[in-house]
């Protein structure tokens, strides 16, 4: 345990919750809480939560306290969401911080540590079991970061923005492209096949090319069906926004599809990620498959 010696008024009780995906960040956003004037506890035990909350209720000084809790806990983290939720019911107020990145991310920075992954099973394959026990966490978080372009002082400025979070939640978008000969995300919400469309794969210059190349984004675009869908897609989503809001979701998950996961999904889902940004949504774009 370790105390911060600087930062954020005391005045109001703040309890954030960090998890997410080993490697995406978790350890260097405990330490921005840190520098933040919170009190961290990193890999708290689930069984140790509701006891931990009734001291912190009890003293004076634990008013800013920052928790990481994550895979290292075992399936137990599986039953994180069902503890936080009868901490609500004792009114108990908190806020969960969510850190992700792409695989390819995750995979670079653990060959830079050499450490190993908490499953102790293969890389690809502990990252895959991961993101499946983590679902209903990542489902109900209040923010959800992808740490995979960022650098330590952006995190942490993502880190500081974080404190502002008040209800209700704001919703949170991720737009992600997949190849359905790899399988679906686990994480989507709404998935979206696009097969319907040309395959710019069996055209001459493209093949090797990306949905995120000019090339291919005017082959695809040229085609009245994906512009149709791209427009009704959009609305679709943004109808939906409202309506996945007042049950109380968080963040969402859309997912576009196409055979291989590299030309008409990826060109749909960034322009898709592009006009809703447009519209104000807090929107973060992840091309699973584009490198396969």
């Amino acid at each position: 345990m370790k105390r911060g010696s600087k930062g954020a008024a005391a005045n109001a009780r703040k309890i954030f919750v960090i998890s997410g995906i080993s490697g995406a960040g978790k350890s260097q956003a405990l330490k921005a809480f840190e520098d933040l004037g919170f009190f961290c506890v990193d890999n708290l035990p689930v069984a140790l939560l509701k006891g931990f909350t009734a001291l912190m209720e009890e003293s004076r000084n634990w008013r800013l306290v920052a928790l990481g809790m994550d895979i290292r806990e075992g399936r137990l983290i599986e039953t994180l969401p069902q503890v936080l939720g009868r901490l609500k019911r004792r009114g108990i107020d908190y806020r969960i911080l969510f850190l992700e990145a792409s695989d390819a991310a995750i995979i670079q920075r653990f060959s830079e540590t050499r450490h190993r992954h908490p499953l102790g099973l293969k890389l690809p394959e502990a990252i895959r079991e991961e993101r499946r026990r983590l679902v209903p966490i990542k489902a109900i978080a209040d923010k959800v970061i992808d740490t995979s372009t960022m650098t330590l002082g952006e995190l942490k400025e993502a880190v500081s923005a974080t404190l502002e979070l008040s209800r209700p939640r704001e919703m949170t978008l991720s737009a992600v492209s997949f190849g359905y000969k790899y399988g679906l995300p686990i994480d989507a919400d709404i998935v979206m096949d696009v097969r319907f469309l040309p395959n710019p794969n069996y055209v001459p210059g493209l093949r090797r090319k990306t949905g995120l190349d000019a090339p291919v984004k005017r082959y695809i675009m040229a085609l009245p069906e994906a512009r149709e869908f791209l427009k009704k897609y959009l609305d679709l989503i943004s109808a939906l926004i409202p309506q996945y809001m007042k049950e109380g979701k968080s963040y969402l998950t859309v997912a576009v599809g196409c055979t291989g996961g590299r030309h008409r999904s990826v060109c749909l889902t960034h322009l898709l990620a592009q006009e809703l940004k447009k519209k104000g949504h807090p929107v973060q774009e992840f091309h699973r498959d584009v490198r396969r």
